[in-house]
């Protein structure tokens, strides 16, 4: 029997973003913080923000815990708006201030070229991280748009470099440290 062999056709989609999306459980209390995060990025998603044209939920590894997605979004500027709108912009800072015994990583790869990635707390490494050096996400490499584009957020980012960078100081370094998570 012959092999149904079909493609994509993209064409309706010049400015695609397809994300990679993961949370793995590094202590045990991280699996409240992936356990309290399911439901809700489920609604959100759920609730079909402008511009995510499919989401699909994958299982990376069941030990030790590492959940995510897969995401289509039609394109750069209405991800970025849904990752700053409330209840995502929430999740984020609070991760932000304290990972709750998780990692978390996302790469994205757009139809018009480049890919981006970003890997909060995750040792061992992930994804692009098994074979490409890593260097603090600080400056030019803060935002996804910088990374990617070359360009600031056209959105204001949840937190700003400075502030995060300052906070992680003040809780986690002394003053003349400086802290080696990224964002």
């Amino acid at each position: 029997m012959r092999v149904n062999r079909v493609t994509a056709d993209l064409s309706e989609y010049p400015d695609l973003v397809v994300i990679l999306l993961g949370m793995r459980v590094h202590r045990p209390r991280g699996i409240l913080r992936l356990i309290g995060v399911g439901p809700k990025l489920y609604r959100s998603h759920a609730d079909r923000p402008d511009g995510l044209l499919s989401h699909e939920d994958v299982v990376w590894s069941l030990f030790p815990p590492h959940w995510g997605a897969r995401q289509y979004w039609r394109d750069l500027d209405s991800l970025e708006r849904w990752t700053r709108s409330e209840p995502h912009r929430i999740w984020w800072r609070e991760f932000l201030k304290n990972s709750g015994g998780t990692g978390f990583w996302h790469e994205a790869y757009f139809a018009r070229g480049g890919i981006d990635s970003v890997y909060d707390d995750m040792a061992p490494v992930a994804g692009l991280t098994r074979f490409a050096p890593t260097v603090p996400a600080r400056g030019r490499l803060f935002s996804t748009r910088q990374r990617v584009r070359g360009a600031a957020p056209e959105v204001a980012s949840v937190v700003t470099e400075s502030s995060y960078y300052e906070q992680q100081a003040t809780d986690t370094q002394r003053p003349d440290e400086l802290p080696g998570r990224t964002v």
